[in-house]
C-alpha cells in the first residue's frame, strides 16, 4: 500500500471531497451529498459509485503518483479553493490524443456491471492526459455517432454534436490513474443552461484552444501531468458553492495536507505573513515576494488569517489584517478564466 491510499480511502468515504479527472477546458467530475447511498463502495479497491455517477482509482499505478496540495484565490475576497492534484510523469500520463471522433468499442472496465456492453467513443479533443469519452447503447444515438466518425465534433454542420446534446450519453473521463463516469445529463438546454448538482461535465471549446494541460494557478512540477484531483471540503464554500460558516476543522485538515504535499515556495510565503503579523510589523514595511506563485499564497494566507481572527473574537487583530488586505490582496486581479471552480462537482 502506498502512503497515499489511506488518505485516498478516507476522503472517497467523504461526501464534502469532491474528485475531478480530465485536462483544461474538459472536466469530469464526481461529487456525492450528505444523505447520498453509493451504489458500489469499495474502499480497498479506491472505487465508489452512486446513481449519479461514479469514481476508480488504479492502486497499482499510485506508487509512482505524484501529489500537490495547493490553494488558489477566490474572486470574492473572503474566500479561498483548494485541491490535491495526483500527477504522473509525462511519458506515463500521456494517452492517445485522438483529435476526432473515434470509436473504442464495449466498455469492459465500466465500474459498474450494468454499463459494460455501452460503447465508447473517444470525443476526439486530443487531451494530452486525458481520453475524454462518451458511453451509449442508444442504437439512434449509435447510428448517427458511426456516421460521423473521424470528423471533429466541432466541425460545423456535424450532426453528431447536437444528438449528443439531446440523448445525454454518460460521459467517461480515462486517466492512467483511473476514471470518473458521469450518468447525469450534460448542462445545457436541458438543464435550464446550468450543471445539474452532482457529479456532472464541463466542456469549454474556449480553454480547451489554450492547449493548456492544467490551470495556470496549479503548480505541477515540471515533466509531471496532473491526471485526478481531490477536492476536499473546504471551510468557507459550500458543496453549491454558498458561503458558509468558517469551518476550522475542515481548514486544518487541509493545512495539514498542504505541510505534507505542499510546494515549499506556497509554504515559506504564508509562513513569512503569519510571523510578520505576529511580529507586529506595520504592512507598509513587509516587501511581498516576488514570484505569482507566491504572492498568491501569501494574499491566501492573509483571507485565512482573517477568517481565523473573527472564528477566535480576536477584532484587533482582525483590524489589522484589514490593513494588510488592503495593501497586498488588491493585486494583479486574476481573470475569471484563471480562478478556480467554486463549487468542485457541482
Amino acid at each position: 500500500m502506498t502512503e497515499l491510499e489511506p488518505l485516498l480511502q478516507r476522503h472517497l468515504g467523504d461526501w464534502r471531497s469532491g474528485w475531478s479527472m480530465g485536462s483544461f477546458g474538459a472536466i469530469a467530475e464526481f461529487h456525492q451529498d450528505a444523505d447520498e447511498q453509493p451504489v458500489i463502495d469499495e474502499p480497498l479497491d479506491l472505487t465508489r459509485a452512486t446513481r449519479r455517477g461514479a469514481i476508480r482509482l488504479e492502486r497499482r499505478r499510485l506508487a509512482g503518483a505524484t501529489a500537490v496540495a495547493y490553494e488558489t484565490l477566490s474572486p470574492k475576497r473572503h474566500r479561498w479553493s483548494h485541491a490535491v492534484a495526483l500527477c504522473l510523469p509525462e511519458a506515463r500520463a500521456r494517452r492517445s490524443g485522438h483529435k476526432v471522433l473515434t470509436e473504442i468499442g464495449p466498455d469492459d472496465d465500466a465500474i459498474r456491471g450494468i454499463d459494460r456492453t455501452g460503447i465508447l467513443f473517444d470525443m476526439g479533443l486530443g487531451l494530452p492526459q486525458c481520453d475524454f469519452c462518451i458511453r451509449t447503447s442508444d442504437p439512434k444515438l449509435l447510428g448517427e455517432l458511426r456516421a460521423n466518425l473521424g470528423r471533429s465534433l466541432f466541425e460545423p454542420g456535424n450532426s453528431a454534436t447536437a444528438a449528443i446534446m439531446a440523448a445525454h450519453p454518460h460521459r467517461v473521463a480515462l486517466t492512467t490513474l483511473g476514471r470518473v463516469e458521469v450518468y447525469q445529463k450534460i448542462g445545457g438546454p436541458d438543464t435550464g443552461g446550468v450543471s445539474p448538482a452532482g457529479p456532472h461535465t464541463h466542456l469549454l471549446p474556449k480553454l480547451l484552444a489554450s492547449g493548456r494541460t492544467h490551470s495556470a494557478n496549479t503548480p505541477i512540477p515540471q515533466g509531471l501531468l496532473p491526471l485526478a484531483f481531490l477536492h476536499p471540503g473546504n471551510p468557507v464554500i459550500g458543496p453549491m458553492g454558498e458561503d458558509q460558516t468558517f469551518d476550522v476543522g475542515l481548514h486544518e485538515a487541509f493545512q495539514g495536507l498542504l505541510t505534507r504535499y505542499g510546494t515549499a515556495e506556497a509554504r515559506m510565503a504564508k509562513q513569512a505573513v503569519s510571523t510578520a503579523l505576529n511580529a507586529g510589523v506595520a504592512p507598509q514595511s513587509w516587501a511581498p515576494p516576488a514570484s505569482r506563485a507566491a504572492k498568491m499564497a501569501a494574499r491566501v494566507a492573509l483571507r485565512q488569517e482573517a477568517r481565523l481572527a473573527v472564528h477566535h473574537d480576536d477584532h484587533r487583530r482582525a483590524g489589522i489584517i484589514t490593513d494588510w488586505q488592503v495593501a497586498f490582496d488588491q493585486l494583479e486581479p486574476e481573470s475569471p478564466e484563471s480562478l478556480e471552480d467554486e463549487a468542485p462537482g457541482h
